[in-house]
């Protein structure tokens, strides 16, 4: 049975809880093992804030491509069908005939690190025409100055009925774009992405 994707818990999880979310998106809950769970955790939040405190500036570039070959050797040595890649800068494009377009057409997950007012990762879980789907772990309710902004900003369409795989869907053109306004990839100097595949 495939799981429903979490939101984060804190203002600072989105990194692993969008992997763990491209877990479940994957893969069947039985087939799960709990120590890739406990593993992802421990590996990400691994930044400091400007006062020196820990995980309160999020998960790192660098957490994001150790985690990547982790579960890549994970993958091999516990016979569990995973296999990730690790993108940065002109490499994360989603066009069509780019790594990440085609993996999201052949069934893979993507996390994604975008601007949702700071630096953010979403999960990708498919492309509907001019639109990725997307599962944004950043829990907010309507009548919040940020959820109205984002509601009726355009590229951006919520979908409130598909819990185990998407709550919006972005426009490509949007998240191309190099800016950092919602759900915008940036400067390619800014840009990453993991792509995760059930084999």
């Amino acid at each position: 049975m495939k799981n429903f994707l979490n939101y984060q818990t804190s203002e600072y999880d989105c990194g692993p809880i969008s992997i763990i979310n491209g877990i479940r998106y994957l893969f069947e809950r039985e087939e799960i093992l709990p120590e890739l769970m406990k593993f992802i955790m421990l590996y990400c939040m691994d930044t400091y804030n400007e006062e020196g405190e820990l995980c309160k500036h999020g998960t790192s570039a660098a957490a994001m491509n150790f985690i990547t070959a982790w579960m890549n050797r994970f993958g091999k040595c516990r016979h569990f069908p995973i296999h990730c890649e690790f993108l940065a800068e002109e490499d994360v494009t989603i066009l069509p005939g780019s790594r990440i377009y085609t993996a999201l057409q052949n069934g893979s997950a993507v996390v994604l690190h975008v601007f949702l007012e700071v630096g953010h990762y979403i999960l990708l879980t498919g492309i509907q025409g001019d639109q990725a789907l997307v599962f944004d772990p950043y829990y907010e309710e309507e009548g919040t100055p940020e959820f109205d902004a984002e509601y009726y900003t355009e590229g951006i369409t919520f979908i409130n009925d598909q819990p185990k795989r998407a709550n919006r869907a972005v426009s490509l053109e949007r998240l191309n774009r190099i800016t950092r306004g919602y759900y915008e990839m940036g400067e390619f100097c800014t840009r990453e992405a993991i792509i995760m595949s059930h084999t």
